[in-house]
């Protein structure tokens, strides 16, 4: 059988020259470098965006965490509404700038009061 220009020795596809293989998705993404100046721009604004939501939801994961943690200590009334409210703000801000979805947000508030329902 004749090799394909295409492909490596290992079947593997080969790449085109220029293309970029995103560390962060493991080979799984394949994006070449545009051409275009503004395209370019995306790319970089659009990589920013998707710094900013990440922290927005690692930032809510960690809210939820800390707030199971108060609970579980048997924190007082006041830290546990201290925590609550501080996830509950997050979520709203996530929910305005777009990061995570409205029901996603409602999901997660309603998850958070049963918790602290049930403490108490």
């Amino acid at each position: 059988m004749a090799p394909r220009p295409d492909r490596r020795r290992d079947g593997r596809r080969r790449l085109p020259f220029g293309t970029i293989v995103h560390a962060r998705d493991r080979g799984h993404f394949l994006a070449t470098m545009p051409n275009i100046k503004q395209q370019k721009k995306r790319v970089r604004t659009a990589e920013r965006e998707r710094l900013e939501n990440r922290r927005y939801r690692s930032t809510v994961k960690t809210l939820f965490r800390r707030l199971e943690i108060t609970l579980d200590d048997g924190g007082d009334a006041a830290a546990v509404e201290e925590q609550h409210r501080a996830l509950v703000r997050w979520l709203d801000k996530a929910v305005a700038r777009g990061a995570i979805h409205r029901n996603t947000a409602a999901r997660r508030k309603a998850s958070a009061a049963r918790l602290v329902n049930r403490s108490s």
